[in-house]
């Protein structure tokens, strides 16, 4: 591995990417059948300007000379979103990711899942989230650094299990689901279990990522002021009071799943959360304990946990962190098995230095390097039942 990549030699494992959708990058995917199922990519959640970006970005890619004077400055720290080299092709991707010197990448969609995941169609649900499998697949085929993330809505059980099903023989290697009850059930529902037998024994983690959820209620932005937008001016709509509920849902999530033995009955099943932040992480710990003692003489199912769920929750569940989280602190909380290392590339949230940023916080707590490594690739690894 080149010593002039970002990584500079160091294993990496790059728990978080998107690929940069263009307009008809989910319709091309439709079978003929399903022509007219989804609408063209909207543009209004991406910021002012997309259809502009997106054009600019095919220009570049034709231009040879653009490419070269594009690649003068380091990756990391260039232009992001669809500007950046990489966000929307696999050839650049591959090329992208031998410039970053990560080993492994997990790849998501970036404005897809807008397109169908919130319909109550059923036919556009599951036709959408086909085309999102496929999709992803085919961005990653060529590449085996690159893993692709697909999407299973949970609506309808028997559906759900069908297209994970597929996904799984399209090659997908992390299925991404809603941290939302779905359908008048709890994601732990008993319905369910077939899809995590179907994942366990694929070695395929479930995944949450922010946009999955519900966030905070949009009233609590009705304050008299006048109404701002994120720092993006579109992007993902994420402003100052919604920040601390990202984490909201998936650790509804992860309490029922934990609390109603999921993990207990799958003790191979792996989750990451990814892009939800993790600063709440230590708090949530004790608060599953707490819960767990306080309610346990009045609920079977927590008298019958093996384990206590902040034990449960570090076997099985791994976070990944913004670059401004203090990895450091993180580690010395809620242990070092927990965290992993995400670029967010080529998103802006991602920053310029995450690694840097990253070294200052593990410098200051002392972190040793073991579990720098951890942090780094050895969480990634346990996440995928990989090798480290």
């Amino acid at each position: 591995m080149s010593e002039q990549n970002y990584a500079r030699g160091r294993r990496i494992y790059d728990a978080d990417s998107h690929v940069m959708e263009t307009v008809n990058w989910l319709t091309e995917h439709a079978r003929p059948e399903q022509a007219g199922l989804i609408k063209p990519l909207a543009t209004e959640k991406g910021g002012s300007g997309v259809y502009q970006a997106i054009a600019a970005a095919e220009r570049r890619r034709a231009d040879t000379e653009a490419t070269r004077r594009l690649l003068e400055q380091p990756l990391i720290s260039g232009p992001k979103g669809w500007g950046a080299y990489g966000a929307s092709t696999p050839e650049e991707r591959s090329h992208a990711l031998d410039l970053l010197g990560f080993e492994r990448q997990l790849v998501f969609p970036t404005f897809a899942m807008g397109q169908f995941a919130y319909s109550r169609n059923p036919d556009v649900l599951y036709g959408g989230a086909e085309m999102l499998n496929r999709a992803m697949s085919r961005f990653c085929a060529a590449d085996p650094r690159l893993l692709p993330v697909g999407f299973a809505p949970l609506d309808d059980p028997g559906l759900a299990l069908e297209t994970v099903r597929d996904a799984l023989g399209l090659g997908i290697r992390a299925l991404w689901l809603k941290s939302d009850p779905a359908g008048g059930r709890s994601p732990s529902h008993l319905d369910y279990d077939p899809i995590w037998d179907l994942l366990v024994r694929a070695r395929v983690p479930l995944v949450l990522h922010i946009g999955g959820g519900r966030g905070l209620d949009k009233q609590y932005h009705a304050n008299g002021h006048p109404a701002v937008t994120d720092w993006l001016g579109g992007g993902e709509n994420l402003r100052g009071k919604d920040y601390h509920a990202i984490s909201h849902s998936p650790q509804n999530f992860l309490t029922a799943l934990i609390y109603d033995q999921v993990f207990q009955r799958f003790p191979d099943l792996m989750c990451g959360v990814i892009e939800l932040g993790a600063t709440w992480v230590p708090g949530f710990l004790r608060i599953l304990d707490q819960g767990h003692t306080a309610f346990r003489k009045a609920e079977p199912l927590l008298q019958g946990l093996e384990a206590r769920p902040s034990e449960i929750f570090r076997r099985h569940v791994r976070v990944s962190l913004f670059p401004y989280e203090d990895a450091g602190w993180l580690i010395q909380q809620a242990g070092e098995e927990v965290f992993m290392f995400a670029s967010d590339f080529p998103h802006p949230e991602g920053g310029r230095d995450p690694i840097g940023r990253f070294d200052a916080t593990l410098d200051a707590s002392e972190i040793p390097a073991p579990q720098r490594d951890r942090f780094y690739h050895g969480n990634f690894a346990d996440l995928f039942r990989l090798e480290a």
